[in-house]
């Protein structure tokens, strides 16, 4: 099939150093390449100029579908137009003037191979590409490009195809004055039977903005778009992303919340777990386990470090205010590299994040799990149980799982942005694997998405995970959990043992407190990390991973929590969730 390049002038080729095809069609399906998009803007961004990939990528599908319009229109209504047009121009415009213009235009506009020095210039206008003469091909191209000029939404973009020296020196304009004649006496087509010129034309004077064009195809071309519509709505998406701030900007408007949304009707049905006796007779406290062991130790005038020197005095005053529950936050193995990222950031006093474990074992430095097992019985002596935090959504960016289960883990093996650098500490202190925060974040200019993970050479094991970029935690409020990984619950070897843990949690602590647990419903996983397309945006460079309702379904076929609540309920019973 024909191959059609988005205008990109020789000149901006050159001084991008850029020279893959941006975008390209084969007549059925759209090969949108949004990794080129990005090389593209980030060239641009260095050379001084503010660029967009999402906005690049969605020029180049404007281009395509117009390409695809005019397809369809010789293909159904009008195959010979093309043959037609040139006649019409040489009668009104004169041979000579249009064949000096077609090489102008191929020559500052060059089809790759011609750019490449790979066929000539005239070898290239009198040959023919899959039953087109490419003496056609570049009559339509130079229509296109006059449309790209004519574009407001494309006019920051202007230097990549800018016509005016090719409008100074050749007949351009009046060529493409004279199409839009010539159009107007041949068969109309598209939805409202217009000539195929206007019908070109239709998208940018619709709307100034790419979005509003976008949209515009979307509402009124559905018919002619086909499977493309799937890719213009990822390049909506893309656009979502790209004008989503990467710092919160302070509050907005309350959004009262809606229930009448239909995405898990049927499929979670309301099976909840009776009530122990004890549990609607709860009242919980809550400690933050390390700083009130400090002051503690103020209190009673002793050290008080670990979960077994709590004293019992201590445990007889909650009791005796009715206190039957004691939440311990932060009482796991927390991730060393929570802590270094926050002393690097300047935070010289600060701990790790009670949020980002390495481990769901008790910290060492409280006294590990016998000295958790002391507090619990004599907790129990006094009718009072314990409460844990669980944090099932993500992992510390140097925890356990990390380490040995990178394919748990949301991740690429490329960077998501170009412009992302890897050349600060490295964070891990496990001899197997560097772990890499994304440089921006230490001067706060950015806040990257990903981290990285390399398998040191001496280590490596399984080659495909020798490097990778894993997502950081994110619930699509506001910046990623830097020193958290996010976890793929698509896979369920993921779900299956996050459920294990949960039920060792369960084994130790009577009353858990599920952190995040919102961001493992299937809608707001589905929403942040594999959005329907034309519902990305939440969480910047996702909406790649796209994925339709139905193939989410079959990759996760049951909500997460109702697989919780079931097997907590069969295996250990005596157990409160919350969250």
């Amino acid at each position: 099939m024909i191959s059609f390049e988005f205008h990109i002038s020789r000149q901006a080729r050159q001084q991008y150093a850029f020279d893959d095809l941006l975008f390209a069609s084969n007549g059925n399906v759209i090969l949108a390449d949004f990794d080129a998009a990005q090389r593209l803007a980030r060239r641009m961004q260095a050379a001084g100029e503010p660029a967009g990939a999402g906005e690049i990528y969605a020029m180049g599908l404007i281009d395509e579908v117009l390409h695809r319009v005019a397809r369809l229109y010789r293909m159904s209504v009008n195959p010979w137009a093309l043959e037609k047009a040139l006649d019409w121009l040489a009668k009104h415009v004169g041979s000579e003037a249009v064949e000096n213009t077609l090489r102008a235009f191929c020559a500052e506009f060059p089809p790759l191979g011609v750019h490449r020095g790979e066929i000539s210039l005239e070898d290239y206008l009198s040959g023919r590409s899959d039953g087109l003469l490419n003496r056609q091909i570049a009559l339509e191209e130079m229509m296109m490009l006059y449309l790209a000029n004519a574009n407001p939404a494309f006019r920051p973009y202007a230097a990549l195809f800018d016509d005016s020296s090719l409008a100074g020196s050749t007949a351009y304009h009046e060529i493409v004055a004279q199409l839009e004649a010539f159009f107007e006496t041949q068969p109309p087509f598209g939805p409202q039977q217009q000539s195929l010129f206007r019908l070109l034309r239709a998208p940018a004077l619709a709307a100034d903005t790419l979005e509003g064009q976008l949209e515009f195809i979307r509402q009124h071309w559905g018919s002619l778009l086909g499977d493309w519509l799937t890719q213009l709505l990822r390049a909506l998406d893309y656009l979502h992303e790209e004008s989503k701030p990467s710092f919160p900007p302070g509050p907005g408007p309350i959004q009262a919340p809606r229930y009448d949304d239909d995405y898990a009707e049927g499929e979670a049905p309301e099976r909840f777990s009776l009530d122990q006796d004890w549990m609607p007779g709860l009242v919980l406290i809550a400690k933050n386990t390390y700083v009130w062991l400090r002051q503690l130790s103020r209190q009673y005038h002793r050290e008080v470090r670990r979960l077994d020197q709590i004293p019992d005095e201590e445990l007889d005053k909650l009791a005796s205010w009715g206190i039957n529950g004691l939440w311990l936050i932060g009482v796991w193995e927390r991730s060393p590299a929570s802590k270094r990222i926050k002393q690097l950031c300047g935070n010289l006093d600060a701990g790790a994040s009670a949020y980002s474990l390495y481990d769901y074992v008790i910290a060492a430095d409280l006294g590990g799990e016998a000295a958790l097992n002391n507090l619990r019985q004599r907790a129990a002596r006094r009718g009072i149980r314990l409460a844990a935090d669980m944090v099932p959504n993500h992992m510390g960016i140097d925890s356990r799982w990390v380490i040995e289960h990178p394919d748990w883990f949301l991740a690429t093996d490329q960077p998501p942005y170009p412009h992302y650098t890897f050349n600060g500490e490295n964070l891990s202190s496990d001899p197997r694997v560097d772990i890499y925060l994304e440089d921006h974040y230490y001067d706060k200019s950015d806040a990257a998405v990903v981290f990285k993970r390399t398998t040191n050479a001496t280590n490596a094991t399984n080659a495909t995970n020798a490097t990778l970029y894993i997502y950081h935690g994110n619930d699509g409020t506001s910046m990623p959990w830097n020193d958290t990984a996010q976890l793929n619950f698509l896979n369920p070897e993921v779900r299956e043992a996050v459920i294990q843990t949960i039920l060792h949690v369960a084994r130790q602590f009577p009353i858990i407190r599920f952190d995040a647990a919102m961001t493992l419903t299937k809608k707001h996983y589905q929403r942040l990390w594999f959005p329907e397309p034309g519902q990305g945006g939440a969480i910047p460079s996702r909406a790649r991973f796209g994925m339709t309702r139905a193939a989410f379904d079959q990759a996760m076929p049951q909500e997460f929590w109702r697989e919780v609540v079931d097997r907590v309920a069969q295996e250990v019973p005596d157990t409160l969730l919350l969250a």
